[in-house]
């Protein structure tokens, strides 16, 4: 079975490195990790990862409004990550994390989505 691609999108360098490490060391693939609403959209659309764990507030953009982007042209199981308010009926990913937290978070992403 083929690892599960995910992009990570999060402003903050170092949450997003200890992001892809932690997936990295449970066996997924971390295909790309932006930094802002554009990047995310175009490191979606290039690199078409099978889960996004994004940052719902973004230095430049919003991680909301780059999954409603790639929502438009693609479907794509994804997880907000937040330090305060998350949309309503969204998958959530509280900051700071917890590994069993993101594991979770992730398993109930992708059952969701199948």
């Amino acid at each position: 079975m083929t690892a599960l691609r995910i992009l990570v999108v999060d402003d903050d360098p170092t949450i997003a490195e200890l992001l892809a490490e932690t997936l990295e060391s449970n066996g997924y693939l971390v295909c790309g990790i932006a930094t802002t609403e554009d990047g995310a959209v175009t490191a979606a659309m290039r690199e078409l990862p099978d889960l996004i764990i994004v940052d719902v507030t973004l230095g430049v953009g919003s991680g909301v409004r780059a999954i409603g982007l790639i929502q438009r042209t693609r479907p794509v199981p994804h997880i907000f990550m937040t330090g305060g308010v998350l949309p309503p009926g969204a998958w959530a990913l509280m900051k700071p994390f917890k590994e069993a937290a993101l594991l979770d978070a992730i398993y109930r992403a992708m059952a969701t989505a199948a």
